[in-house]
């Protein structure tokens, strides 16, 4: 059993320095999240929608749109099934030139649904 108080004098210090060395500020925290995850995420979501835009036929784009990237499934919602049958024939298209002109989005599937 310790019994010398010299020893617990010590100690204290020691664990309030290995304390500081371990923590850490929100904001940088927050920052690092943003910078490695959302943000090129965000970067791989926007690309896809500026392209979707582009290559789907005017009188389809206007009756749908990107509602997310996840997984590599873009999903896309349609406001009526007319339009879904619509972009069923062109989903395999649409699919190939999205895949070339955002490779680093990675893009393997277009889930249509209606809503």
């Amino acid at each position: 059993m310790i019994t010398d108080n010299r020893q617990f004098r010590y100690i204290g210090p020691v664990r309030k320095a290995a304390a500081a060395e371990t923590a850490v500020k929100l904001g940088d925290t927050i920052r690092e999240v943003l910078d490695e995850r959302i943000s090129p995420q965000q970067g791989r979501v926007s690309a896809a929608v500026e392209a979707w835009q582009r290559l789907v036929p005017v009188g389809l784009a206007q009756h749908c749109r990107v509602t997310g990237l996840t997984g590599g499934v873009l999903k896309i919602v349609v406001d009526s099934s007319s339009y879904m049958y619509e972009l069923q024939l062109c989903r395999c298209e649409l699919l190939n030139e999205l895949q070339r002109e955002c490779p680093h989005s990675r893009i393997r599937k277009i889930e249509p649904a209606v809503g």
